[in-house]
């Protein structure tokens, strides 16, 4: 059997490794690989922990208050909690600029989903109309990749959206203002759908509603935001686990990926990294090589491989990413309802608008505020300290928000590069972003009909509290190394391999040549077995 070699361990990347691995090929994975923190008094629910924990303050808020989102700041509602903190920290080797752009990496074992909201959605024909390949040919792989973490879903309104493939299981309970949203929604469904073109359902996520293996279901402690003590909710961590568990599989942490050598005009000799432990460098060697870094990360390897070998700075065109739009809303019919901090915090209902043209599909995500989730809302709301309060107090449980997510295409303009460092030292990874010229049409579209569904629903949109996040918030990078049925410079295969390199495979969104409104992690899962089982 062959050895592999892989950089990264986020979905993608264990994943693919899990399904060679049982194909018995050796691999060796390469990461920076910051570690998870342990979970604390892991049966406690949220107030449990308030009570407690010996420093609650240090673990909700930070050392220095770095979790809180003050008043009168700018720019995103939430913050990053100090548990996942370890996620988005950076080795001191990274250097990145960007212009129009505000890029999120992960250093972290498991990569950016390990502070994801568990958001598994499909693509269907329409969605992979720009791939090689159709839905039924991923089909089998959706379905493999739920059956391994755990997907809830349910057949409703969103399945005209939302292929249903195998492993799907029983939807979490729903608190009680997504029961209530939801209850409109049917009442008016059919005008609903077609006066607005929208459709609700339930979220299709990537938690256990029934114990699995080693993974316990959900019991609804209300710790989602900080980390699921219990793993219910997945994080690919999980699968590097599973992997670890097989004799084949080598996982070497602290290793900052640099380059790969080149053998010869047409193959990958090795791969070059910090070992950060021991500040030096190593160079490994394999049969094969797999890139599963992630969009920003694969794509500096693969442009700095070519930079040391041919004295060359590429450039790739075709950086994708989903726009999103924070609509927060307060529901009306919740006055003074009591609201459960004990349940589950993320969202649990979805939206599907339909539009003239299929793939300009807008997809929400609807998120009913729980526990330390309403705090950043009630703080901007346009209203005197007095009113705050009445509101947080008599409408806490009717509030909430939608992250609606647009499509995006290639487009040339919008690329990576690199800015050489002085003599051997170390590139800077160059991102440049320019929102497509109708954008503001169809964020304001998408705005409009969101109103419009959540007044139906009883809803009411605070004004001045709608929030277009930047370019690069949402972290579905995409596009920069596609699929191509022709062999091009800089694309590859149907199976992702390299139409530059023979023995090179790249299995993360870098492939992607077109990004649909809908998160792509499950996609991103589902792909890497697919490449795993069909080319391997």
């Amino acid at each position: 059997m062959a050895s592999v070699l892989i950089v990264g361990s986020g979905a993608s990347a264990v994943h693919f490794a899990l399904s060679v691995l049982k194909k018995g090929h050796e691999v060796t994975m390469l990461d920076v690989g910051h570690p998870k923190p342990a979970a604390l008094n892991p049966d406690d629910s949220v107030n449990d922990l308030k009570a407690r924990l010996s420093d609650p303050v240090r673990y909700f808020l930070g050392e220095r208050y770095e979790g809180v989102v003050y008043p009168g700041s700018k720019g995103e509602y939430y913050g990053i909690p100090p548990t996942k903190h370890y996620v988005f920290s950076p080795p001191t080797a990274f250097h990145v600029e960007a212009t129009g752009f505000e890029p999120l990496s992960s250093f972290g074992q498991g990569g950016l989903a390990e502070a994801w909201t568990g958001g598994a959605y499909p693509f269907n024909d329409h969605d992979l109309a720009a791939f090689p390949f159709r839905y039924r040919d991923l089909e089998p792989y959706y379905g493999e990749v739920a059956r391994r973490i755990g997907i809830t879903g349910a057949n409703d309104d969103l399945a005209r959206f939302l292929p249903l493939h195998a492993h799907l299981l029983e939807p979490l309970a729903l608190d009680p203002h997504s029961l209530r949203l939801l209850a409109d929604y049917e009442r008016q469904r059919r005008d609903l759908n077609r006066a607005l073109g929208c459709y609700l359902g339930r979220s299709r996520t990537a938690a256990l509603t029934r114990d699995t293996d080693d993974r316990k279901a959900c019991t609804y402690r209300g710790r989602c935001l900080w980390g699921c003590p219990l793993d219910a909710l997945y994080t690919p961590s999980l699968t590097l686990k599973e992997c670890q568990r097989y004799p084949g599989f080598r996982y070497l942490p602290n290793m900052y990926v640099s380059h790969f050598t080149l053998a010869g005009s047409r193959r990958v000799g090795g791969v070059v990294a910090e070992d950060l432990a021991r500040t030096a460098l190593r160079e490994l060697h394999a049969d094969t090589y797999v890139l599963a870094a992630g969009t920003l990360s694969s794509s500096q390897i693969f442009m700095e491989s070519f930079l040391k070998a041919t004295g060359k700075t590429l450039t790739l065109p075709g950086l994708m990413d989903n726009r999103q739009i924070l609509i927060p809303f307060v529901n009306l019919r919740m006055l003074g309802q009591t609201y459960p901090p004990e349940s589950y915090q993320y969202h649990q209902l979805a939206l599907g608008i339909e539009p003239p043209r299929p793939e300009e599909y807008v997809h929400g995500l609807i998120t009913t505020l729980k526990a330390a989730m309403v705090h950043p809302i009630i703080h901007s709301l346009p209203l005197d300290l007095r009113t705050s309060l009445f509101v947080f107090r008599n409408l806490r449980a009717g509030l909430g928000i939608v992250n609606v997510n647009l499509y995006d295409r290639q487009r040339p303009e919008n690329h990576l590069t690199l800015r050489p460092g002085p003599g051997s030292g170390r590139s800077t990874l160059v991102i440049h972003y320019t929102p497509a010229a109708g954008e503001r049409i169809a964020i304001s579209r998408a705005i409009r009909t969101v109103k419009k569904l959540l007044r139906r629903l009883g809803c009411l949109v605070p004004p001045g509290m709608i929030h277009v996040r930047p370019m690069g918030a949402s972290v579905h990078y995409a596009g920069t190394i596609p699929m191509s049925t022709t062999a091009a410079p800089r694309t590859v295969s149907k199976d992702c391999r390299s139409h530059d390199l023979d023995n090179l495979y790249i299995v993360d969104g870098a492939t992607f040549p077109f990004l649909p409104a809908k998160n792509i992690t499950f996609t991103l899962m589902a792909n890497a077995v697919r490449v795993a089982e069909t080319a391997f």
